[in-house]
């Protein structure tokens, strides 16, 4: 299969290795010194592209993919305040988009351990939830794009919680008594945003109550799952009908939404 990358930083070069061992083929790399390259022969001859860059330039990077032709996998997140745009976009195109908040299989997995486990807690009052997530210092969208989709699928099963506040951004070198916390509602989700050096991304939802607190924790060693699971969609985008996918088609028990 004949890949493309937009987006030739970390992940692009960790994406590339793995789509590398795994038969593949870079016909193109693109990256900010070489936007031309997108309307180039390599890059209409890529059987799909993966797009990992900034919230700033995914929307335009879409749209070139679509206009070229080319099935695009989106990892970047921050744009989905235009996601019915860009849906509709892949229907007049009659193009192949896969996006997701997050690839890793484990995250996924851990997506669907929540959603049961939110089933259950809808019964339990007692219990108070929230949520911690901790990425590097150089991911520009806060909480992040999992975080946001990990809150709604909560959301989806607990009655008692009608939305999510992020009570708190925390940089690098600070701890929460160092930033001023907002104070969320009753029927609000409070989520915590740490940024903290070369961290991949760790997310703990926490059950807390009066006599006794359940935490669930996903975190990540490296960012080699989110690439494998990028690899993952970008076999599985160019055999799909033009339309928009995500990881609950890749992977059916997932709770992508």
């Amino acid at each position: 299969m004949k890949i493309a990358l937009i987006g030739y930083g970390k992940m692009g070069h960790i994406i590339e290795d793995i789509a590398l061992k795994r038969g593949h083929e870079v016909v193109a790399r693109i990256d900010i010194d070489n936007q031309a390259d997108m309307g180039g022969e390599a890059f209409r001859s890529a059987d799909v592209a993966i797009e990992f860059t900034t919230p700033k330039t995914a929307l335009g990077n879409i749209s070139k993919t679509l206009a070229a032709g080319v099935p695009v996998v989106v990892g970047t997140t921050g744009w989905y305040d235009k996601l019915e745009d860009v849906k509709a976009e892949v229907a007049a195109s009659g193009g192949h988009l896969f996006y997701a908040t997050n690839f890793s299989v484990g995250v996924n997995i851990f997506q669907a351990v929540n959603r049961y486990l939110s089933r259950i807690m809808n019964g339990f009052g007692d219990y108070d939830v929230s949520m911690e997530e901790t990425h590097h210092i150089h991911k520009l969208d806060s909480p992040s794009g999992t975080a946001i989709t990990l809150a709604n699928t909560i959301l989806g099963e607990l009655d008692r919680k009608t939305g999510w506040m992020e009570t708190a951004q925390v940089p690098d070198g600070k701890t929460l008594a160092d930033v001023e916390a907002k104070t969320p509602k009753s029927d609000e989700m409070a989520i915590t945003a740490y940024r903290r050096g070369e961290v991949p991304g760790i997310h703990t939802v926490i059950w807390d109550s009066a006599v006794d607190t359940i935490t669930l924790t996903h975190s990540a060693k490296s960012r080699a799952g989110f690439a494998l699971g990028a690899v993952l969609a970008a076999e599985f985008l160019p055999n799909q009908k033009p339309g928009v996918y995500n990881m609950s088609d890749l992977m059916p028990f997932m709770v992508e939404g």
